[in-house]
């Protein structure tokens, strides 16, 4: 019954959004997502989200200076930096490398940049989380990935990337939405919307389990807490936060 229910609402959806499916099969959707939606929706999200976890983050990246080199120099990796949401939280004089799929996002980007010289910019690189093979092995200190992997192709395949371009006793930050609980409403909604809304925004995907990929990562150590962060008007509220160790 729960999943003809499911069906029937999905339809529904599908209906409504039916100009979206339109221009995606026309293969307009994509590109116009790509360059110009999303981008923008993405800065708007993001500012929302930051007010609504500014003291979590805070608290997460506290101890980013201990992962520093021998030097005292933080090499820091950012995967999917968007907008550069996280550059405030960041200690000052860190190296950050910052990577997405999508080089659309200069403008909110850059605006970041100017707001927070309190850090040091090496370079920019269009990757995807699952093959960051323009970073050398071993390479960074800190890793940083905060509502990204619920859009990657892989999870598992991500986590091995972020293994590999950590040095030994290395850090990986995560601030992830994720699915609720299987009895609830919510999760309900969220495998309603889940077609509809991976199509509109970039491939998000609402019912990913990724603590689960995170405990069967290789990591030494593992930090990780679930927190709700509601998101007014959407399916998304549980959360995941914490870090883990190489």
């Amino acid at each position: 019954m729960t999943e003809v229910s499911i069906l029937f609402f999905r339809a529904g959806l599908a209906l409504l959004a039916m100009p979206i499916y339109l221009l995606s099969f026309l293969g307009i959707w994509e590109p116009f997502c790509k360059k110009i939606f999303f981008p923008f929706f993405l800065e708007k999200l993001s500012a929302i989200h930051n007010r609504k976890t500014k003291k979590q983050k805070q608290e997460l990246f506290r101890n980013l200076p201990d992962f520093a080199g021998p030097s005292g120099e933080l090499k820091l990796l950012e995967i999917g930096t968007g907008c550069g949401a996280n550059f405030q939280f960041y200690p000052p004089g860190c190296k950050v490398t910052c990577t997405d799929i999508n080089p659309n996002f200069q403008q909110g980007l850059s605006r970041s940049m100017s707001q927070n010289q309190h850090i040091h910019y090496e370079r920019f690189l269009v990757a995807a989380g699952e093959d960051l093979h323009q970073v050398p092995s071993g390479s960074v200190d800190a890793v940083v990935c905060t509502l990204v992997l619920c859009s990657v192709q892989s999870v598992n395949s991500t986590l091995k990337e972020v293994m590999r371009v950590l040095k030994p006793g290395g850090v990986f930050y995560f601030l992830e939405h994720v699915a609720d609980d299987h009895s609830s409403w919510r999760y309900f909604w969220q495998q309603v919307c889940y077609p509809t809304w991976k199509l509109v925004f970039a491939g998000c995907c609402l019912t990913r389990e990724i603590w689960k990929n995170l405990e069967q990562a290789n990591f030494s150590e593992l930090k990780l807490q679930h927190i709700s962060v509601p998101l007014p008007g959407t399916p998304i509220k549980p959360h995941i936060i914490g870090y883990a160790v190489k």
